[in-house]
């Protein structure tokens, strides 16, 4: 099974990434802070991607998003070499965005498809683990190639090799931050994220699972960093995981998250019960 990881990200600029985070909506940092903050934790993100050797790797970035900026930047990664493909999605809301990411690869099975499978991670994920990704490509294959998969394939897919699946990896909130499927999956992100009844994005991509009988997987969850207290939730982590690190070869340290830390001074904290 062919599998390419889409890391999906916006081009960072100050006043649009991160807003929640700022000052300016009652955050901590600054604009330009906490455009450093996400293009420490993208990097570390597409670094994990690289290191996890589970498929090509590709990037999709926002229509409108600057594209020199994002190609300056990406060439700080750590092999820039291994990504195989950087392309625009073509805006609309973040269901259709979503949905363009997905189908530029899958191309609805034709034979053109770069890839037979898909795992989409979002680029605001930094304690990601090269051992999630593989951990999701594996079952993705698995379910794929399992009963219950080869009866849930699309009706036009009836004569493929490879079933139907999906995976997913939850974040806060009964979000997710990462979601894969096979070219033959009968799924789609319509209303996933933009629905008029309140229901999580996680709940939405269950429900569409269970409606056609779709195998679904799920991997272990990794937190995304949209507001202040996902940030003071993340601090501690990753500080875990570079000392973690030390004794195990299989941990990947989210060093540029980390450096930005360091470099605007921030430190989590904990209110001491009051008396």
């Amino acid at each position: 099974m062919r599998n390419t990881i889409i890391v999906f990200t916006k081009v960072p600029k100050p006043g649009e990434t991160k807003t929640r985070l700022t000052t300016d909506r009652g955050g901590i940092l600054t604009s330009e802070e906490a455009v450093a903050l996400y293009e420490g934790c993208l990097l570390d993100v597409i670094n994990v991607c690289i290191a996890a050797k589970s498929g090509e790797v590709r990037i999709c970035y926002n229509n409108g998003g600057d594209a020199d900026y994002l190609e300056a930047l990406l060439a700080k990664v750590s092999d820039r070499s291994q990504i195989k493909e950087v392309y625009a999605d073509k805006a609309g809301n973040f269901d259709d965005c979503m949905q363009y990411a997905a189908d530029y690869i899958l191309k609805d099975g034709a034979p053109d498809r770069a890839a037979d499978s898909i795992l989409i991670v979002g680029g605001d994920i930094p304690t990601l683990q090269p051992y999630i990704i593989r951990d999701a490509v594996a079952k993705l294959g698995r379910l794929a190639g399992s009963k219950a998969g080869l009866a849930a394939k699309k009706d036009n897919a009836a004569d493929q090799p490879l079933g139907a699946a999906v995976v997913e990896g939850a974040c806060q909130e009964g979000g997710f931050s990462i979601v894969g499927y096979t070219y033959t999956t009968p799924f789609d992100f319509k209303g996933v994220f933009y629905n008029q009844d309140g229901i999580t994005a996680l709940d939405m991509l269950v429900a569409k699972a269970s409606g056609k009988n779709l195998p679904l997987g799920v991997v272990e969850a990794v937190p995304d960093v949209d507001i202040p207290v996902d940030l003071a939730s993340m601090i501690p982590v990753v500080k875990a995981l570079k000392l973690a690190a030390a004794n195990d070869e299989n941990i990947l340290v989210p060093a540029h998250t980390i450096g930005i830390l360091e470099e605007i001074g921030l430190e989590s904290t904990a209110q001491p019960p009051q008396r």
